[in-house]
């Protein structure tokens, strides 16, 4: 087998919260997520959500006019960094980190990603709490 541990593999006190309506993709990234070592905690909406010494939390921001409630409430129950996830952010460097300042998350990963992508978004936004 493979032994050699994956490039961004951390090991992560506590575990990643997912919170994505669409099941396809809160299923592939629960996947990507446990193959890279993760411990991964999935709900379909923010308040399904049981409380867990989260590590960082992941968020699909579906709509931009709801995002800064739903950010808001995440950080009011969770101390940990927040990486919001979003198909309306357009790609680019500038565009996501200018999103992010604004949304006052770590990081913003447009959607679609890779698996490559988003293992370097969770581990770059896990370094930050």
């Amino acid at each position: 087998g493979n032994t050699r541990a994956p490039r961004n593999h951390v090991s992560l006190q506590g575990h990643i919260v997912i919170v994505e309506p669409d099941d396809l993709i809160r299923d592939l990234m629960e996947r990507w997520l446990a193959e890279a070592g993760y411990r991964v905690i999935a709900a379909p909406k923010d308040h399904d959500l049981p409380v867990a010494m989260a590590r960082l939390v992941i968020v699909d921001i579906s709509d931009p006019g709801t995002a800064a409630s739903t950010i808001r409430s995440l950080q009011d129950a969770y101390s940990a960094p927040i990486l919001a996830l979003s198909a309306r952010f357009r790609r680019g460097l500038g565009v996501s980190s200018e999103a992010a300042q604004r949304l006052h998350v770590g990081k913003v990963l447009p959607k679609p990603f890779t698996r490559e992508e988003l293992l370097e978004a969770v581990h770059e936004a896990a370094q930050q709490s």
